[in-house]
């Protein structure tokens, strides 16, 4: 298992031996996994793109794990990829959240710290950030993408203000959750593909190449839970930097992706993508919302939650445009100023 850990001299194991791992190792693989690219992540960091590829062959051979593969619509990541592309833009971005919240304070500004399971981030925050920050002039809104399992604590320790994604198992008794938007999961298609239309049985679905994003790589949420049930094997599996990413591999006839049917529906209506059909290739959800449940007068965490249930705030999430594959950037914080 990987471990990157905050500490002082940032250090990852392997094999039980604690080896070093250089800030600008890791700045240049979070560039690298935010845009999708050696040549942009240098052009941003303003190296040559060898000294990129350097650092990312040095990561790669000291943790024993190739990361990431290329393909035709961007980075598929190994689950030691994404885990570290998480750690390493939490590492990373601590400073620069500390720099932020202060300034805001001393601008009398307020900060809302909002975490999102890589799924809401991608398709449905857009729309409802947009909205919400709208209606306070003196609000800055920060978007972290974050694995639903680590919600309650980011909470607990006041890490985030909210957290929205998959339902949790059990609550703690210091935060409230509501449901925020019922969403139906299907498996789209290429046009072409032989089960375009068709209605599938498990046997054949757990056959198929499965084009997977982010939200795969955890243990909750609707996407993890339909390969549970139809006993996907990981052999099977690709995971790409974004589910936009993986939907285009779809379009092209390289597999099966499931996906919000919200998004896809204009795609299948326009015959870009088709659907597998019956009762294995789809799957209910409900996105909620956590605060902390404090008494007093009502925060800016909490109006949000309240905010994202309604019909206009649904309407935003639905019709958002989402984020595109070159500027989804998984476990990154990303500010949207009102």
């Amino acid at each position: 298992m990987i471990d990157v850990r905050l500490d002082a001299e940032p250090s990852h194991a392997i094999a039980g031996k604690r080896v070093p791992v250089t800030p600008t190792q890791l700045r240049a693989y979070v560039a690298v996994v935010r845009l999708g690219s050696v040549k942009q992540a240098a052009a941003e960091l303003q190296v040559s793109e060898s000294a990129v590829s350097l650092h990312i062959a040095q990561l790669r051979k000291e943790f024993g794990d190739k990361l990431f593969a290329r393909t035709a619509a961007g980075l598929a990541f190994t689950p030691g990829g994404l885990r570290l592309a998480s750690r390493a833009a939490e590492l990373l971005g601590l400073q620069d959240r500390t720099m932020l919240e202060v300034s805001a304070a001393t601008r009398g500004r307020r900060m809302l710290r909002v975490a999102a399971s890589s799924l809401f981030a991608e398709f449905a925050a857009p729309g409802l950030i947009e909205l919400f920050a709208k209606r306070a002039a003196d609000l800055d809104v920060e978007l972290s993408v974050r694995n639903p399992g680590s919600f309650e604590s980011l909470l607990l320790t006041r890490a985030v203000d909210i957290a929205i994604g998959p339902q949790p198992s059990v609550v703690d008794s210091a935060i409230g959750c509501r449901p925020v938007m019922n969403y139906r999961l299907v498996i789209a298609v290429g046009p072409e593909h032989p089960l375009a239309g068709l209605a599938a049985s498990p046997g054949q679905l757990r056959e198929q190449t499965w084009l997977l994003g982010p939200s795969a790589a955890t243990e909750w949420g609707a996407v993890p839970a339909l390969l549970r049930r139809l006993a996907v094997p990981d052999e099977r599996q690709q995971i790409f930097q974004s589910h936009a990413a993986a939907l285009g591999e779809a379009k092209r006839g390289r597999g099966v992706a499931p996906a919000l049917a919200f998004t896809v529906a204009p795609d299948i209506r326009q015959g870009q993508l088709g659907q597998v059909v019956g009762p294995h290739a789809t799957m209910e959800a409900v996105w909620h919302a956590q605060v902390l449940a404090t008494p007093g007068s009502m925060s800016a965490a909490e109006e949000l939650s309240r905010f994202s249930s309604t019909p206009r705030a649904i309407q935003a999430m639905m019709r958002g445009a989402g984020v595109s594959v070159g500027h989804f950037r998984p476990s990154v914080h990303v500010t949207l100023w009102s």
